[in-house]
């Protein structure tokens, strides 16, 4: 019997923000899989490394706005 996934919720979603967040999750295969807890059936699987370019881009525009 396969386990449930251990979803993690994002460190900046608080408790009052508990329905509005983004979680992931590893899966086989080095697979990271994403979803917004209020559409949990919908999931977005991609690998670390693009995951850590998509998070460096917008580290990167935010840092940069006026």
């Amino acid at each position: 019997m396969a386990m449930a996934p251990m979803w993690q919720k994002s460190s900046f979603s608080s408790d009052e923000d508990a329905p509005n967040c983004v979680e992931l999750t590893a899966a086989t295969g080095g697979i990271i899989r994403l979803r917004e807890s209020e559409v949990p059936d919908t999931e977005l699987s991609t690998s670390p490394a693009q995951l850590a370019a998509l998070l460096r881009s917008v580290k990167t525009r935010i840092g940069s706005r006026p």
